[in-house]
């Protein structure tokens, strides 16, 4: 629960007239601390239904927790117990933005230490990957994380750049790919024209893939804000489940 509606009971005198009752105040007072309650209700609600579903699907050992204060902070707290972190692509008024990501996303992703599995509306099941590998530090680790985590062995994973074919980018991708192969991957690896953003989500459109990993965010706030930001976008444009890592 965000700060503002944890919050009970508050001094709402200021915003009253000289001379209105006092039995107002109180009311005041009363319908503020009736409100928190009804949030802190509903916050427990959203944890019982979600406890409720992951456990109808065969999952045991489930925990919830109600925190009071800022999301980012929390998870900051909580990450450190976590292989990865899962979030909603959007928020509440995904039905009325849709070309919006969720307010929280961007915050989270740029703050944690682990992966984000960053989920979109309609799921199934996962049997083909798309890996995006630029080189970077951020796509590195994604190869890192692919190779050493037990959920990927028996998947289809396709490592693709995106650009100019090189024999920089020839060598970065047999890189990655005997990596995965030293883990028991077998990858298939490609170089596609383009831009990021509109090359990988054809691809992902055309190939059928369920889902797509990536490094996130690899330059700051400011410059994301001037040129724009491919993770941004390809969360936003991507109708699969993506993997962000930092």
């Amino acid at each position: 629960l965000g700060r503002r509606e944890a919050v009970g009971a508050q001094d709402l005198s200021g915003a009253i007239a000289l001379g209105a009752r006092t039995q107002l105040l109180s009311e005041l007072a009363e319908l503020d601390a009736q409100r928190a309650k009804l949030i802190a209700h509903r916050g427990r609600a959203i944890l019982d239904d979600a406890k409720a579903l992951v456990e109808k699907a065969g999952v045991t050992g489930v925990t919830t927790r109600l925190r009071h204060g800022d999301l980012v902070e929390a998870v900051a707290e909580l990450e450190a117990e976590a292989r990865v972190i899962l979030i909603g692509k959007r928020g509440e008024a995904a039905d009325f933005a849709k070309g919006h990501l969720g307010s929280n996303l961007e915050r989270i992703v740029r703050a944690s230490h682990r992966p984000v599995f960053v989920a979109s509306r309609a799921f199934k099941p996962i049997e083909k990957v798309l890996l995006a590998y630029d080189g970077g530090t951020s796509a590195m680790k994604a190869v890192d994380h692919i190779a050493r985590s037990p959920l990927f062995p028996g998947l289809k994973v396709h490592v693709v750049t995106v650009g100019p074919d090189t024999k920089e980018a020839q060598k970065g991708l047999a890189d990655a790919q005997a990596l995965l192969k030293a883990a028991q991957i077998e990858a298939t690896v490609a170089v596609v024209p383009g831009t990021p953003d509109k090359a990988l989500a054809e691809l992902i459109e055309s190939e059928g893939h369920d889902m797509l990993v990536m490094g996130a965010y690899g330059h700051s706030r400011i410059r994301s804000l001037i040129i724009g930001s491919t993770t941004t976008e390809m969360v936003r444009s991507c109708k699969v489940p993506v993997v962000l890592m930092r």
